[in-house]
Order: structure tokens, then sequence, then C-alpha cells
């Protein structure tokens, strides 16, 4: 079984070759079960789990825990015995999210994409704060972000949706799509050459499911209807694996994602809010907040109709929640945002004081 067909190329070869890796052979993981993978290479497929040093450098030096996608160095047992991971190779691209829950730690949803599916709903689930928030992680990722908006058989007013896609996804393509007639499933075989790997990537009830059916050509993932109330799903896909398409494409199935908390996004988020990032540069002052200082020129765009207040709003919130977690992350810069806050506290007292904000 060729490597190539699983996503191999020159980048994995050079780095396979830079080192001695002894008995062991590169796979690919292909699927996800708790503490167990599936992965494919010439050997064919096999479970494995993580040996005992990858355990042990995971929890103590932070090195890279296998995720679908990833490529691996495995020594492979034979007679069926299963394989051990030793070695997660350098990623090309992982699309990553803040662990769900108080605990601060990186979730790697997919590795090794080419291209991400960002998928939403054209019914009631609809919402563009939260594309602005997928293509942020995504252009962080290094993956290419492509924005699928599914169920145009049931959207009354599919373009204008798209239309407001469009402008809020900085340059991003904009398909619009039924997986369940069809239509538009042509747009999207261009990225769905041999060897590439694409992650779909949406919540409960955007349709994944019934796309990945539609590509494979049979029910590969159960598929329910959603709430007519909120227009929201229950999860059908309950776990992370990678298909091969009949063309060759790799397609990544992910499940339906109930949060999204960034993770180390901060150019991701200047890349998805550019003409914010642009206006902020021509502000009269070069430390302003964009909160009513005299000369803000996002301030003024907003008031002048050039800027949704919703957009800055958006902005502002995933800016907010990059500090958070930096504070948290790293103590020099808990201590920087301290002292930050200690002098603005002195010289709003200051001020006070002088009576100079009469």
């Amino acid at each position: 079984m060729s490597l190539s067909r699983w996503g191999w190329n020159e980048y994995f070869e050079a780095i396979w070759k830079s080192a001695e890796r002894g008995n062991a052979v590169p796979g690919r993981a292909i699927s996800q079960q708790r503490k167990f993978w599936t992965l494919a290479g010439e050997f064919g497929e096999s479970l494995a789990e993580a040996a005992g040093k990858l355990r042990l450098a995971a929890e103590e030096e932070g090195a890279d825990w296998p995720a679908v996608g990833d490529w691996v160095a495995a020594e492979v047992q034979e007679r069926g015995g299963g394989a051990l991971i030793h070695e997660v190779l350098p990623r090309r691209s992982k699309f990553a999210r803040k662990t769900a829950g108080k605990l601060l730690q990186e979730q790697v949803l997919a590795a090794n994409v080419d291209t991400a599916f960002l998928v939403s709903a054209l019914d009631g689930d609809f919402n563009p704060r939260r594309i602005e928030r997928y293509l942020s992680q995504c252009w962080e990722s290094g993956a290419r972000p492509v924005v699928v908006l599914n169920k145009a058989d049931v959207s009354a007013n599919a373009q204008e949706k798209a239309a407001e896609a469009e402008r809020i996804a900085a340059g991003t393509i904009v398909h619009v799509v039924s997986a369940k007639t069809g239509q538009g499933f042509d747009q999207l075989e261009k990225y769905l050459g041999p060897g590439q790997t694409i992650v779909l990537l949406g919540s409960s009830g955007v349709g994944k499911s019934t796309m990945l059916n539609r590509w494979m050509g049979r029910a590969i993932q159960e598929v329910q209807e959603v709430r007519e109330s909120d227009s929201r799903g229950r999860h059908t896909t309950t776990a992370r694996e990678l298909f091969e398409l009949s063309g060759g494409a790799l397609l990544i199935d992910t499940p339906g994602l109930r949060e999204l908390q960034l993770w180390d996004a901060s150019e991701g988020i200047a890349r998805t809010f550019v003409e914010i990032e642009e206006l902020g540069a021509t502000c009269r002052f070069a430390n302003c907040r964009h909160e009513g200082e005299l000369g803000c020129a996002i301030v003024r765009a907003v008031e002048e109709g050039m800027l949704e207040s919703e957009r800055l709003e958006s902005h502002r919130k995933l800016l907010k929640e990059q500090e958070f977690l930096h504070r948290k992350l790293d103590p020099e810069a808990a201590l920087a945002w301290k002292n930050r806050v200690k002098t603005l506290h002195k010289e709003v007292r200051k001020t006070y004081k002088s009576g100079k904000h009469k």
C-alpha cells in the first residue's frame, strides 16, 4: 500500500530521512478512540497505542500527542499484534482549540490538513459571528479555509446570507450547497484532488455527516434531523476519522462542536478582521484601545456606518479571550497585564484628584 495514497509527500519524506528511527515505520492516524488509534501505511492498517516514552514526553515535555491526520513513527508488531507509536512527526498544519471547560490545554482536532471546510447551515442556525470565530482559528492553523453554507434547499434567502458571509470572510471563498440534493457540490470538487486532506468543521446539525455520506456514495455516518425550535442537532459523529474518497482525496470528519474556544489565534484574528487592523493603524494614538479615545478611526468608522458595531464587538471579544489565555499560560504576560492595570488605575485616580474629568 503506497504511502502517497494517505498524503505522504516530499515534506514528510525529508523529515523522515533527517533522523534515525530504528525499526519504526511511517503511518498516518486515520481514527482515534480514546487512547487508541488506527494507523494506515505500507503495512495496511493496524490498531496502535502510544509508547511509554511518548506518554512521558507528552506529560513532562509537552511533546505532541497523536491526532487524526498526524504522521507518526510506529513499531508495527507481527501477526496482528498492533503497533506502538514512538513519535509524532512535525505537522504542516493543525486545527486546534482550547479544551472545553476550565482546563487550559490545547486540543488538536485535525492535523496536516490542506483545506478546511467551515460548514454552516442556512437555516435558523446561521451565525456570522461563529463563522468569524472558525475563520480566526483556521487562519492560525496553516490550512486554507473555505466557507461552505449548507442546506440551500431549505433557505429562502441563501444568496443574501452568502453575501453576508463573503463580507466577513476577508476574501475567503464561500460556497452555497445542499448536501441533501447535491446542489453546488460540483464547486467543491476542485479541492478534492488525490492525496489532498480536507477537514469538515462546524457545529452540530449543519450537515457534515450528510456531506460525507454523499461523497462516499453510501451511509457512513448516521444522520439525525435537527430540532425545529432552534435548528440545532445532536451529535451523530462521535469520533474524528479520516476517510478515503473515490477520487483519492482524504476527508476528516469531526464531531459537531458545541463551542470553539480559540487557542493561540492572534494572527488568525488579525487576518479575519483585516479591515479593523488597518483602520487601527490610522488612529491618532498608537496605543488607542478603540473605546472612544480622541481620534479613533475605528469608532469613527462605526459612527459613519462603514463598520458594523457587531463585527467590532466580535473582534473585541476574541481579542479578550486571547489576552486571558496568554495571561494564564504566560507568567510574564500576566505580570505585564497587572502592571498595565495598575498604571491605568493610577492615571484614573490622578485625573479625578485633579478635577480634569469634569
